[in-house]
């Protein structure tokens, strides 16, 4: 009886886990699109803070760092949305 419970729950996990996976496959454009716009702005917006701290300019290359980043970002999260 016991080894029948073990069987159950191995087969229910292993559902599981083929259900996740497919899951993860089918959402990977998706998050990729997001992380790539996150990171361009966070990188090119820190760029640009990095440099406004180094030439004492006020916020404008941070200004211009973070609208770089967005362009970038939304381009490439178009490129991942409409592929040709």
């Amino acid at each position: 009886m016991l080894e029948n419970k073990e069987q159950k729950r191995e087969i229910f996990l292993a559902k599981s886990l083929r259900a996740m996976q497919e899951n993860i496959r089918s959402t990977g454009s998706a998050a990729e699109a997001g992380y790539t716009l996150i990171a361009s702005i966070l990188l090119l917006g820190g760029i640009g803070y990095a440099l406004d701290a180094w030439r004492g300019t006020s916020p404008w290359f941070l200004i211009s760092g973070l609208l770089i980043g967005l362009i970038i970002g939304f381009f490439q999260l178009a490129k991942i949305i409409w592929p040709k």
